[in-house]
């Protein structure tokens, strides 16, 4: 078999797409409770999983480039390549290569909604914070101050 090698790349890829989702979804999880010491106990996790992926993805594409210069592919994309394997393999190239596109979108997918967890916690903390300011400069309340001063007015300003 010509892309075994190939093949073990994306099986490799394809056991830290799981890992690295497992992580994401509970990165969600954590968001939701608003649980920070768990967020940021689960980044490094995540920074370390994605870094091992693009490494094998980048080895992924090196190999698949080679082999399909080695055989004469009429394009070099997975396409090329499986034009030119017997069709049991080329069967199995591209279902692993599905399988690597499915997972890519997963993450993809899980890496928004997070995006958009904490972006929507990010607006909720400016609101609250704008509300505070707004509070102290009101002289009403248990956020008031004493006197009014030019620092104050740079605070709401920064708030807003």
């Amino acid at each position: 078999m010509k892309s075994r090698h190939l093949q073990s790349l994306w099986s490799e890829w394809l056991a830290s797409s799981d890992s690295i989702l497992r992580c994401l979804h509970e990165q969600t999880v954590a968001v939701t409770l608003r649980d920070v010491p768990r967020v940021e106990r689960l980044q490094p996790d995540l920074d370390l999983m994605t870094t091992e992926l693009r490494r094998i993805d980048a080895l992924a594409l090196a190999e698949a480039k080679r082999l399909a210069e080695e055989l004469e592919a009429p394009t070099l994309s997975l396409r090329g390549l499986v034009s030119v394997l017997e069709k049991t393999e080329a069967a199995q190239v591209q279902l692993t290569a599905n399988k690597v596109l499915s997972a890519s979108q997963n993450i993809q997918d899980v890496v928004a909604k997070n995006r958009k967890l904490f972006e929507s916690e990010m607006t909720y903390i400016n609101g609250t914070l704008t509300l505070i300011a707004k509070a102290a400069v009101a002289g009403k309340g248990p956020y008031r101050t004493r006197a009014k001063s030019a620092s104050m007015s740079v605070l709401v300003d920064a708030a807003a």
